[in-house]
């Protein structure tokens, strides 16, 4: 009996480890059961495809062009002499603002107070002979009623009258020609502006056949822009405004950009176009206006102006970015269909506005656009529709 239960022993050992195998094999299997359960589970999550996409809808568009354009003063005078003579005082400071009306040079005035001077004494002289005259006529004329005078001597004394008359009238009006003169001597600014350089000292000769001004005075309160704009361009907005909106095109802002690109804190005014074509360039001449109260614009600078050169009234946009090319060059957009699926269709695009596209056609209002994710949305895996986010970066897919 002792000899039997120690001959088992070792089986009963065997028997215990195969157990234990077994066990740990069930074990390990449902495990790895378990796992491959979450593997599927995770791969089912991940074919969802995420893509951004936009429903765009109808809005007003104005698109614009950057035209260069040299600016120039609102008015421009040049102070010129109306009398010759020598500078004695120059009455301002190069680059103040003057007042119309404004006192600038000073001449010498003593040959004009000579001259008015000389004048005033011929008008006395005419004037005493005019008074001879009067009293001559009225006794001629009193003796020729009583008929002891010939008429010849009435016609005389009548004659008489008239030339001293005359005179006193050409007198008078010398007169004030030199006391016109004599005001000349004070050159005074015609306009209220920002004066420049003054281009003549004390002790100059001004002289009223001379090329060069003694100054320039220039109204920069307000200034003009002057670009040139492709006649056809004008054209096409002035279709677009007849069919469509009634707006002015003169009515629309300009923006205004200096040459490094900044955008200035007045927008501007179109006034008018040019009648005449440009026959070299095709181009037509327009002209904006700009307020200018800091005096930052000055003649001669170089700026840009954004002028209107088409208005869309209901105009569908989408991103640069949602716009594909095709291997024909051809411009394509990836549209959600009603069941949810991705489908590729061409459209015609017009012009490009802060980065986006608008659409001539192609594309109907509502319906819905894929901006991000387009090679991943056509492979036929259900989609997950994500609203596009253009401003934050951490959104794009």
């Amino acid at each position: 009996m002792t000899a039997t239960m120690r001959l088992c022993h070792p089986q009963i050992h065997a028997l215990v480890a195969a157990t234990a195998m077994f066990l740990s094999a069930c074990t390990d299997g449902g495990e790895s059961q378990r796992k491959d359960s979450a593997t599927a589970q995770a791969q089912t999550e991940t074919a969802t495809v995420r893509i951004a996409v936009q429903t765009p809808q109808p809005r007003r568009v104005v698109v614009y062009d950057e035209l260069p354009g040299r600016v120039s003063a609102l008015r421009t005078a040049e102070i010129r002499p109306q009398v010759n003579g020598i500078i004695q005082k120059v009455l301002f400071t190069e680059g103040s603002e003057v007042l119309a009306d404004q006192p600038l040079f000073q001449i010498d005035p003593a040959p004009f107070e000579a001259d008015v001077e000389a004048a005033a004494a011929v008008l006395a002289r005419t004037e005493a002979d005019l008074l001879n005259a009067t009293n001559k006529h009225e006794r001629v004329q009193a003796l020729a009623a009583a008929q002891t005078v010939s008429a010849a001597a009435l016609g005389d004394a009548t004659a008489t009258l008239a030339q001293a008359r005359a005179s006193v009238a050409e007198a008078r009006a010398n007169l004030r020609r030199r006391e016109l003169e004599r005001s000349h001597a004070s050159i005074r600014s015609p306009i209220t502006g920002r004066i420049g350089q003054a281009l003549v000292t004390e002790g100059s000769l001004a002289s009223v056949g001379a090329a060069t001004a003694l100054a320039v005075v220039q109204q920069i309160d307000r200034v003009y822009l002057d670009v040139r704009q492709p006649s056809m361009r004008r054209e096409l907005l002035e279709e677009m405004l007849e069919s469509g909106s009634r707006e002015d095109a003169g009515a629309l802002p300009v923006d205004i950009l200096t040459i490094t690109g900044k955008p200035y804190e007045s927008q501007g005014k179109l006034l008018f176009s040019d009648s005449t074509v440009d026959p070299g360039t095709g181009s037509i001449a327009m002209r904006v206006e700009v307020p200018n109260p800091a005096r930052q614009l000055l003649p001669g600078m170089y700026l840009r102006a954004r002028v209107p050169s088409a208005i869309y009234a209901n105009a569908l946009t989408v991103p640069q970015e949602a716009v594909r090319r095709d291997p024909s060059g051809r411009a394509q957009l990836t549209v959600i269909a009603d069941n949810k699926t991705a489908v590729s269709r061409h459209v015609e695009l017009g012009a490009l506005v802060d980065r986006q596209y608008v659409i001539l056609s192609g594309l109907k209002a509502g319906e819905t656009v894929v901006v991000q994710g387009q090679d991943r949305a056509e492979s036929g895996q259900p989609l997950e529709l994500v609203p596009y986010q253009p401003a934050s970066p951490k959104n794009e897919i």
